[in-house]
């Protein structure tokens, strides 16, 4: 009834400011609750470190949940003996996105204006301070979610290495638009429970896509899928720069090109399910930019191709040596973070090629299996 009341309260003192987005009543950071959610398939290599990481929080969470998934290792026993609570799910289809629901659909009416849900991967760790930080943000009323900025893990190869100088890159973007990120990514994001409260009432009013749920289940990005849901409910996001985290990288290029596969082919859905409104425009945006960086990065290996075969000789277009020039000092430049020896690799521009050809053709798949509406997998 407590938590009935605190709900309805927060709904009547929500107030919309100038720029037509929503706050969330504010609340005294040092009074509000955090629940952190990790959902886990067979982590037992990685759930410990998770859980340390958590455990060593400047602000430690309130309640530490571990959803075991469907788990044959020993993930339920070591989340355990790390002093989590673990709740199994039960017949449990829809992966990810399917275990949040079945514990958020128990816990969210317990919860209140002051009340917040960590969500995070079970490989990924926070650094010290992040939820000290978040919730200081989320208190304002400002915002409805906090998100974190992720680095690599160590591992992986050359592969590996290629993925920890694209997190470099990603952080540095996100840093320069003072945390204007445009996704939650689900390695690490707090959320107000009242924000999340109201996406499951505009799922079920039919304001927003999928059943009556906090995560759709139909998508294969779950946490994109959730960022536009409540841009759409005219909420404020924000990934600081001080709210970091590291996470798992793909080890094999196998892995990798069916992460970035489901990734650009969840991302072209969930924009599909949403249609052309002023939140998804940046959005589709950007689709419009990476498939011109696909088109572009082809016809540049096309016209090298040619120079070599008919001139007998790699003599390039000032067009393109220009273009070659710039790509240099990018991938220079944004890599700075990772230091010297980084620098110079990504100096070697054939290197770095290797890598951006590789995402290239996972995107060009995925706006191919996109527009002939193949069947959504992971």
């Amino acid at each position: 009834m407590e938590a009935l009341t605190q709900a309805r309260t927060g709904r009547r003192r929500a107030k919309i400011r100038g720029d037509g987005k929503r706050d969330l009543p504010a609340v005294d950071p040092a009074r509000m609750h955090v629940t952190v959610l990790v959902p886990a398939h067979n982590e037992e290599d990685q759930i410990a470190e998770t859980i340390v990481s958590l455990h060593g929080q400047r602000r430690r969470p309130d309640r530490l949940i571990v959803i075991a998934d469907n788990c044959t290792d020993r993930t339920e026993e070591i989340a355990a003996a790390h002093g989590a609570e673990v709740i199994r799910t039960v017949g449990n289809r829809h992966k990810k996105a399917g275990a949040l629901n079945q514990v958020l659909e128990v816990l969210l009416p317990q919860l209140g204006p002051r009340h917040a849900v960590l969500v995070m991967d079970a490989d990924s760790a926070l650094e010290a301070g992040f939820i000290d930080n978040a919730v200081r943000r989320l208190a304002t009323g400002e915002l409805a979610a906090v998100g974190g900025t992720f680095t690599g893990k160590p591992g992986g190869g050359l592969v590996g290495m290629f993925q920890r100088n694209e997190y470099a890159r990603y952080a540095r973007d996100v840093r320069r638009l003072r945390g204007k990120a445009l996704v939650l990514t689900g390695t690490a994001t707090l959320f107000r429970a009242d924000a999340l409260k109201e996406v499951v009432r505009a799922r079920r009013g039919g304001r927003l896509p999928g059943r009556d749920q906090v995560y759709d289940v139909r998508v294969l990005t779950e946490d994109n899928e959730l960022t536009l849901a409540l841009l759409h409910l005219r909420f404020r996001i924000l990934c600081p720069a001080d709210c970091t985290l590291t996470t798992e990288v793909m080890e094999t290029w196998k892995d990798l090109f069916k992460q970035r596969l489901r990734w650009k082919r969840g991302a072209l859905e969930n924009l599909t399910d949403y249609g052309w409104t002023r939140v998804t425009l940046p959005y589709w945006g950007r689709q419009l930019l990476s498939l011109i960086g696909i088109i572009v990065i082809f016809t540049y290996l096309g016209a090298t191709a040619w120079s070599i075969v008919v001139a007998g000789a790699l003599n390039l277009h000032p067009l393109w040596l220009g273009v070659t020039v710039i790509f240099m000092i990018e991938r220079i430049v944004t890599v700075r973070s990772r230091g010297g020896r980084q620098m110079a690799i990504a100096g070697l521009l054939f290197v770095e090629m290797i890598f951006d050809v590789y995402l290239q053709i996972a995107q060009a798949k995925a706006f191919w299996d996109a527009a002939w509406r193949r069947e959504r997998k992971w």
